[in-house]
This record gives structure tokens, sequence and C-alpha cells, in this order.
């Protein structure tokens, strides 16, 4: 007689079982998933950025002295209105449209250098002009000053000397301090900016100057007619970045003359703020020029963005 056949019984799967924990399952949702992704940035954006913005705003109706502070209305803005607050601005502003015009145009051309089959040795020159912006400004402003001192044995002076014209006091005329901020920016972004270039050359398809060359089209015509609109989004990008960090500079400025330039010509906005609010201890007046400076910013690059197509659909 057959005896019938044990089937061993089956162990329960545990983890099969198990069921999912409802904190993670939460989490994972589809809702839920991209919110804890861009919590970290909107954590920093509101404590770091938001709320000290609105502290400001509303710093810059009061008088703030230790230990006392009062409601004065619209009584700091109306002291915007002074000769050292313009100048300032004045200041602040062509140094925008210098290094605009600088770090936008001269890394357009070297990107294009560096793409070509002309230049050799290319991953050594990417590598290298990071350098730069890695460097302190701090650092590089004290050799930038020591460069550009006023004596005759100075680099700078050297070659003037050398051309055959006089030494030049680089910190003490107008036009000299200008071009002291202005040259101490562009070396230090020079390189950051080429990459950006470098970058959107990348991905220009190489049909499109085949073609070009194909309709007879030249180097300049390549330039201009393919290569120039390809990089309309990047240069959207780097003249923003600089408009914003141009109205933002201080550091450029305190490296050559720290505490006060003669005549105020190396004074910016952010330097103005420093003065008032840190060294005359005057908050409430520096609140409201960082406001102003606030609003000059946002207007400005709305409407660079405005001009430029950047709020087109497609673009």
């Amino acid at each position: 007689m057959a005896t019938p056949e044990v089937t061993p019984d089956k162990k329960p799967n545990r983890k099969s079982d198990k069921k999912p924990n409802k904190f993670i399952k939460f989490l994972n949702s589809k809702k839920v998933a991209p919110w804890v992704f861009v919590s970290p940035f909107i954590i920093s954006f509101l404590v770091l950025t938001l709320y000290p913005a609105i502290q400001a705003i509303i710093m810059s109706f009061q008088s703030v002295l230790p230990g006392q502070v009062t409601f004065i209305g619209w009584g700091n803005y109306e002291r915007l209105l002074n000769p050292t607050f313009f100048r300032a601005l004045q200041n602040t502003s062509v140094y925008v449209v210098l290094t605009v015009l600088v770090l936008t145009i001269i890394p357009i051309i070297l990107a294009v250098l560096l793409d070509s089959k002309v230049v050799k040795f290319k991953t050594i020159f990417r590598a290298s002009l990071f350098v730069p912006s890695l460097t302190s400004v701090i650092v590089a402003g004290t050799i930038f000053r020591m460069m550009f001192g006023e004596s005759d044995v100075a680099v700078a002076n050297q070659i003037v000397a050398f051309i055959g014209l006089d030494p030049i006091e680089w910190r003490y005329n107008s036009w000299s301090a200008m071009f002291l901020m202005v040259i101490l920016c562009s070396w230090r972004w020079m390189g950051v900016n080429i990459l950006y270039f470098l970058a959107a050359l990348q991905n220009i398809p190489r049909e499109l100057y085949e073609s070009a060359e194909i309709d007879g089209a030249n180097v300049f015509q390549k330039f201009f007619y393919v290569t120039l609109p390809r990089l309309k989004p990047i240069i959207i990008f780097v003249v923003t970045i600089s408009i914003i960090n141009g109205f933002r500079m201080f550091e450029e400025s305190f490296v050559f003359w720290e505490t006060s330039s003669p005549g105020n010509i190396g004074l910016t906005v952010i330097g103005y703020v420093y003065q008032q609010g840190i060294q005359q201890n005057d908050m409430g007046f520096g609140a409201a020029i960082g406001v102003v400076l606030m609003l000059i910013i946002f207007v400005v690059s709305f409407i660079q963005l405005l001009v430029t197509g950047a709020f087109k659909r497609g673009d």
C-alpha cells in the first residue's frame, strides 16, 4: 500500500507579509516626493534670503540705535538724496556696464578660439581657467595693489615708462580707479565665463557649420549667423549674473581703498551700505540703501531679460 506523499509546510514569507512603512510610502508618493527634493532649497531660501530681506525692509523704516529702535517712516529714504549716494550709484553703474561688456564679448571670442583646431593643449588651458576664480579676492587684490602701485618700480608703471609715458597714480585718478576694479573682476571671472561658452559651443551641431560652408559662408559669417544665435541662452545667463554681481560688488573696491577712497572715486553702493550701516552704526539708513539696491537690481535684470527675449516661449 503506497503511503501518501507529505509536503513540507511552507514557511511564511516575512518580507512579503511585512507592510511598508506608511511614512516612507507617503514620502515616495508622486505628490510629496518632488517637494522633498526641493525642500533644502526652499528652507535655505526662506531662512537665508526671504527672512533677512523682510527684516531689512522693516529696518529701513526705523532708526536703529543700541537698545533703541524708533519708527521714522520714510526718513531714511529721504536721506538717500545726497551727492555721496549718487556718486556711489554712478560708480557702480559704470562698473556694471564695463564688466558686462568685458566679461561677455572677450570670453565668447576666446571660447571660439579654444574650441577651434588652431589652439593646441586645450585641456591644459581649460583646466587653468578655474584657478583665478578659486583665488581669494583679498590675496589677488593685494597682488594687484602692488602691481599698480604709485612708485616708479611698480610693474604697471614700468610698462608705462617703457612706452614713454609718465608714471600714473593708479589709485588716485577716477578713470584708473575704475580700471583697477574692472581688471581685477575680469581677471577673476574671465575663465569661468569662457567655460560657460565652451560648454555651449560643444552642443552646436557640426552639420550647421558644414551647411554654411557649402553655401559659401566665411569664418565671420559662420560666427555671426551660426555661433552667436546658438549661444543666445548662455549670453543671457552670463549678462544676467554679471549685472547682479556688478551691483553687489564690494571686495574689488575694498582691497584697493579699504574704508574710503579719495573723492569717493572707488565708492560703490555696497561700500556705502558698509560705510553707513557697519562703520557708522546707522543700520536703518544702511538697510534703506540695501532695499533701494535690491529694487535697482530687480528692475535692471527684468528689463534686460525682457529686451533679450528671455521670457518668450521657446527661447
